[in-house]
C-alpha cells in the first residue's frame, strides 16, 4: 500500500509570516525526510499579499486549496495599511485568515502555552508562579461577538453609536466544549470553562451547557469561572490551570494574556481544527500558524523569534499527521535549545531565525540517533 502523502497549504501572509513559514516548512521537510512520511506542499498568498496582487484578502482558489489539503501552515497576517479597507463588510472580507477559519468550519483554536525555566528571566513573574505551567486555552473561533449580527456604526441624535452582537446556539457551543473536555482527557483531566454568565445572555447558556456537557466526562474535574476572575487568575495563580475552555471574544484576550507565562508571544503556537480525532488519529484539515502577528518592523532583520513556527508544526505533525510522538520530540528539541540560551533578541538572546531552527533541527536529529542507538 502506498503511503499517504501529507499535503500541506503554505501561506505566509504579511510582515515577518513569509521568512517564517519558510523556515518551519524547512524543520517540517527535515522531519518528515527522516521519519518517511511523503509530504506535499504547496504555496498561495493570503491578507495583504493576496490583496496587492488579487485586491481581496483570499481567493475562492485559496479556500478550494485549502479543503484540499491535510494542513495549512500560516505565518501571520494583518499590517497598518490595509486595516480599515472594506469599511462595513463582514470580518470575512475583511480578514483573509478569519474567512478560512469560517469557510472550513475551524471552530476550535487549540492555544497551549508552557513556562520554560530558562527564560524565567524574559517572564514578569516569579519563577515560583509559574514553574511547571502548562496550560492549553481553546477559544471557539467562528462565533460569537467577531461573526454576528447585527454590528456596525450609525449616527443618531446622540453622535454616532456602535453596536456589536454577541449570539451562540448550543450547537455551537456544545462542540466547542465536548473537544475541551476530550482534550482535558489526553492531558491532566482539568477543565475550566470561562464566561460572563452573571451579566451576559451568552454567557448565562454557556455555563448550563457546560454543566450538561461535563456529566458526559466523570472523569475530568471540571469548574466555571467568570472572565476577568480567570484573568486575574492567569496572573497570581496559573499553575492551577489545564485546559481553559472559552468563547471568542475571551479567548483572544486570555490567550494573549497566557503568553506572558512564556515569555512572548513568539513562543505561541497554535491549531485551528474542525475536530479532534482519536489520539493518533489524523485530523483535517486544519490551520496552523503562531499566535503572534506580522511585526512589520522586523521584516528582513532575521530576529523574528520562529519558537511559535516550530511548535505549530509540531502540532501539524500531531493532527494532521497523526505523529503525536513526533510532536513530541520537536517540544524537546525546544526545551533543550532555549536551556542552552539559545533565543532571539525578545527573549534576551542574540541569535537570528534561522540559527534558532537549526540548533532546533540539529538537538531534535541528535535526540533521534540517541534513540535508535
Amino acid at each position: 500500500m502506498t503511503p499517504r502523502t501529507l499535503s500541506v497549504l503554505a501561506l505566509g501572509g504579511d510582515g515577518i509570516g513569509p521568512e517564517l513559514v519558510e523556515e518551519g516548512l524547512r524543520l517540517l521537510e527535515h522531519v518528515c525526510t527522516d521519519n518517511e512520511i511523503a509530504v506535499s506542499i504547496q504555496r498561495d498568498l493570503l491578507h495583504g499579499e493576496c490583496y496587492e496582487i488579487h485586491g481581496t484578502f483570499c481567493r475562492d482558489e485559496t479556500v478550494d486549496s485549502a479543503k484540499k489539503a491535510d494542513a495549512v501552515l500560516v505565518g501571520a497576517v494583518g499590517a497598518p495599511q490595509y486595516d480599515g479597507l472594506f469599511p462595513g463588510a463582514e470580518p470575512t472580507v475583511r480578514d483573509g485568515l478569519m474567512r478560512l477559519r469560517k469557510e472550513l468550519d475551524l471552530f476550535a483554536g487549540i492555544r497551549p502555552v508552557r513556562s520554560y525555566d530558562s527564560v524565567s528571566d524574559s517572564v514578569p513573574f516569579r519563577e515560583s508562579v509559574i514553574r511547571g505551567c502548562n496550560i492549553v486555552v481553546l477559544r471557539e473561533l467562528t462565533g460569537g461577538t467577531f461573526f454576528s449580527e447585527p454590528r456596525g456604526i450609525e449616527t443618531g441624535t446622540a453622535g454616532r453609536i456602535a453596536v456589536d452582537t454577541t449570539r451562540y446556539s448550543e450547537f455551537e457551543i456544545e462542540r466547542h466544549l465536548r473537544i475541551g473536555f476530550q482534550l482535558a482527557q489526553r492531558r491532566s483531566r482539568r477543565l475550566v470553562s470561562v464566561d460572563k454568565a452573571n451579566v451576559m445572555e451568552t454567557g448565562v447558556l454557556w455555563r448550563e451547557i457546560s454543566h450538561e456537557v461535563a456529566a458526559d466526562f466523570p472523569d475530568v474535574d471540571f469548574g466555571t469561572m467568570y472572565t476577568d476572575n480567570c484573568a486575574y487568575q492567569l496572573a497570581v495563580a496559573p499553575q492551577q490551570f489545564d485546559v481553559v475552555v472559552t468563547d471568542n471574544l475571551f479567548g483572544d484576550i486570555l490567550s494573549d494574556q497566557a503568553a506572558s507565562i512564556a515569555g512572548s508571544l513568539g513562543m505561541l503556537p497554535s491549531a485551528s481544527l474542525p475536530l479532534l480525532a482519536p489520539e493518533g488519529e489524523v485530523t483535517r484539515p486544519g490551520i496552523y500558524e503562531p499566535v503572534h502577528g506580522s511585526a512589520p518592523d522586523l521584516v528582513g532583520a532575521g530576529s523574528a523569534n520562529p519558537v511559535a513556527m516550530i511548535l505549530s508544526v509540531a502540532m501539524l505533525l500531531e493532527f494532521a499527521a497523526g505523529r503525536p510522538d513526533v510532536a513530541r520530540e520537536i517540544e524537546t528539541a525546544v526545551a533543550s535549545s532555549l536551556k542552552a540560551g539559545v533565543r532571539t533578541a525578545d527573549l534576551g538572546g542574540t541569535s537570528n531565525t534561522s540559527e534558532v531552527v537549526d540548533d532546533v533541527i540539529g538537538r531534535w536529529s541528535n535526540q533521534r540517533v540517541r534513540a535508535d542507538g
